[in-house]
């Protein structure tokens, strides 16, 4: 599975001026990929200004993704600012070369940014089959609960993602978690981080990374905006064979109660 991790700076709540960057860097990936994953709000930035900045679905941002999967022939998921009726959504989108699209409403929202105060959670996890691997792509707050992005025999999944606006503030928590998430699930696990600063003053350094099953750092970067990596599904099934540590882990139903 080759995956391309796509970290940039963010135009402040500029849709189009975001598009059309992310474009740009899309267009340098040099190698041909099975995925292309963006960061968090990567239209907006990190915004509350929900009824400026909303979408409906199968608009612009829908549109736009819809077009780079074909045109790459990968998956592309990021997400974005969503309005459904009277509710907002900091919304997950997957779309596939062939016009098919999941998502994914993020359900941890981040109460220190109000973020609860604008934004409604979501209420089911999403998992992805794609070129016969299993994925399951999350957002950014997520990462702090473990039991949320856990890998049960009932939903096995190969990979998580996570797609992030997380500060420089707060990067030792976001490196460990990562890696916690990848050790304790047997599982390749993507953290796709922004950078720069956004206009609270909040600087992110990036830090997108990849880790695989055993807790090891695939790659890491602060620095550079494409980061292009190859995961072996086979070294994953070899080390869950020879370590079956998830037959061993607690039966349970997760149960949401508002």
């Amino acid at each position: 599975m080759r995956i391309a991790l796509v970290q940039s700076e963010l135009f402040w709540e500029d849709i189009s001026a975001n598009l059309s960057h992310f474009e740009e860097q899309i267009w340098q990936i040099n190698a041909p990929v099975d995925l292309i994953v963006l960061p968090e709000m990567f239209t907006t930035g990190f915004s509350m200004n929900v009824k400026s900045l909303a979408e409906p679905m199968n608009f612009t941002t829908y549109k736009w993704m819809k077009q780079m999967a074909k045109q790459t022939n990968a998956a592309i998921c990021g997400s974005f600012i969503v309005k459904e009726g009277e509710n907002y959504f900091n919304r997950l989108l997957w779309v596939q070369p062939d016009g098919l699209f999941y998502t994914y409403d993020k359900r941890h929202l981040f109460t220190f940014g109000n973020e609860d105060k604008h934004y409604q959670r979501g209420e089911k996890r999403l998992l992805v089959e794609w070129r016969g691997w299993k994925f399951c792509p999350l957002i950014c707050y997520d990462l702090r609960f473990p039991v949320w992005s856990r890998n049960t025999k009932q939903d096995s999944f190969d990979c998580l993602i996570y797609l992030a606006n997380w500060p420089e503030s707060r990067s030792t928590a976001w490196n460990t978690l990562l890696k916690a998430r990848a050790i304790e699930n047997l599982c390749f696990t993507i953290g796709v981080n922004r950078i720069g600063n956004d206009i609270h003053g909040n600087h992110h350094c990036g830090d997108t990374s990849a880790y695989d099953f055993k807790g090891n750092q695939i790659v890491s970067s602060n620095k550079y905006e494409n980061l292009l990596i190859e995961l072996n599904q086979g070294d994953l099934l070899n080390f869950r064979n020879a370590f079956p540590a998830l037959n061993d882990a607690d039966d349970f139903d997760l149960k949401l109660v508002d």
